[in-house]
């Protein structure tokens, strides 16, 4: 087996000050959960590996097909037709084989993921289906799992934190009955490099959570305008007081 001298392979990372040998220490000793193994998961996987994250769980029960492949990059045209989590864990692999990878080749539901995130310091929000943001989002308000949400369509994304205590999860934010006619990427199409730049961002709030460095976008959106090239951070509303997820009243399973 090839030798990789890990004091290489994170040089860039360690030589800043705010990271070090120490912060190394921490993203290798964190366990982050991407549900979702397409677009958005696409660069977040890949750039929480590249970074050394000890221990990155994938969740997802589709296949790769050749409609993914414009904003999927982690998945080859070689690869379509099979189970997108065994083809993630073949892309984790080629960029870092130290990476301990974790598969869980279904989708999430009411059922199975409290007992899922509890096992981790971070989850990703990965997924395009309204319905399993909202039941992503209440399960790590249940538990006390700081998540990080994501979502884009055509040439525009957004992206918010949330960490446990009085920021406002997504569903204060966002009624699910408006949310019932959101149409999907399917219906009116996405650009890949916006996704691209979205799950970027994504993996870049999941490091610095596990760091403990810097701001995150908690109690804050992120707006992206990728047509006219324009970024805004959005200030959310408090936390609302009859949200069902933060007041505990939902439950998940």
């Amino acid at each position: 087996m090839t030798n990789y001298n890990d004091d290489d392979r994170y040089s860039r990372q360690t030589n800043m000050p705010i990271i070090g040998k120490k912060g190394q220490e921490k993203l290798a000793k964190a366990k982050v959960l991407v549900i979702g193994a397409g677009g958005l998961a696409s660069p977040t996987v890949m750039y929480l590996a590249a970074a050394g994250i000890g221990t990155i769980g994938i969740a997802d029960g589709d296949r790769v097909c050749l409609s993914n492949l414009n904003r999927q990059i982690m998945h080859p045209t070689a690869h379509v037709g099979m189970d997108k989590c065994v083809s993630a864990e073949l892309a984790v692999k080629k960029i870092n084989p130290e990476i301990n990878v974790k598969l869980y080749n279904y989708y999430v539901d009411e059922t199975s993921i409290g007992e899922l995130i509890q096992y981790y310091d971070f989850v990703i929000d990965a997924v395009d289906i309204i319905k399993t943001k909202y039941l992503i989002n209440d399960a790590c308000v249940k538990y006390n799992i700081p998540y990080c949400h994501a979502g884009v369509i055509k040439f525009e994304g957004q992206v918010m934190t949330w960490v446990p205590g009085d920021a406002p999860c997504y569903r204060c934010v966002f009624d699910e009955q408006d949310a019932i006619d959101v149409p999907t990427c399917a219906q009116v199409g996405v650009m890949g490099a916006v996704v691209g730049i979205i799950g970027c961002i994504e993996a870049l709030e999941a490091i610095k959570y596990i760091l403990g460095e810097g701001e995150l976008l908690v109690g804050k959106m992120l707006v992206f305008d990728g047509l006219n090239m324009k970024t805004r951070i959005v200030k959310l509303p408090h936390k609302n007081e009859k949200c069902k997820a933060c007041n505990k009243e939902i439950v998940i399973g």
